[in-house]
């Protein structure tokens, strides 16, 4: 059995992959979260760009524990804020992680904005940083648009304010099965099922 960590405290993020998995029918590998190990610093985010970001937690990550690591980094962006708060999505309030103060504050900027230039996406970039020092980044994107208030309890961050192109309920209002097959997160995990296979063989 190969344990290889995702770097992450949210749960959520870890049944994510973990239903992935199982769906995908690949066996061997556990995946560990950062609950379940010897707490080390979290590398701050200095990144540009998602891609940077990601890197730079699995790096560090793979630095400090040996362990394969995937480390993700997502955000929204909007397109009438010229793809912000992109990097900036989960400190967009100035607090990191509070996601009513940054869901709130986004949905202020965009008062004056006509439903429909409303149109944005979810970015996730997956890194993937195995301890010889091989690195692979993965993209998912989900695009849809801004609602005028959040509405669901399922998800977390912005998830409640995010409408897919096509559909007509948020992100929030999805069963977790549901999201998984087409939300950014899951579309990058699942190019990720490729190289979780060769590692469980």
């Amino acid at each position: 059995m190969s344990r290889v960590l995702l770097a992450t405290r949210n749960q959520k993020k870890l049944a994510e992959l973990r239903r992935i998995l199982v769906a995908e029918n690949v066996h061997g590998v556990e995946i560990v979260g950062l609950a379940d190990l010897p707490e080390f610093p979290d590398a701050p985010e200095t990144g540009a760009t998602f891609e940077e970001n990601a890197l730079a937690k699995a790096r560090d990550a793979v630095r400090e524990t040996g362990l394969p690591v995937i480390a993700d980094d997502s955000g929204v962006t909007v397109d009438a804020l010229n793809g912000m708060p992109g990097v900036l999505s989960a400190r967009w309030s100035g607090r990191h992680g509070d996601d009513q103060a940054n869901l709130d504050l986004l949905l202020g900027q965009l008062t004056d904005v006509p439903d429909e230039r409303r149109g944005g996406g979810f970015v996730c970039v997956v890194a993937f940083v195995l301890p010889d020092g091989t690195e692979t980044t993965l993209r998912g994107e989900w695009r849809g648009t801004i609602s005028r208030e959040p509405r669901g309890t399922n998800g977390f961050g912005y998830d409640p304010i995010f409408v897919p192109e096509g559909g007509t309920r948020s992100s929030a209002e999805m069963a977790p099965e549901e999201k998984d097959a087409v939300s950014h997160r899951g579309r990058a995990l699942r190019l990720l099922v490729p190289y979780l296979r060769v590692l469980a063989q």
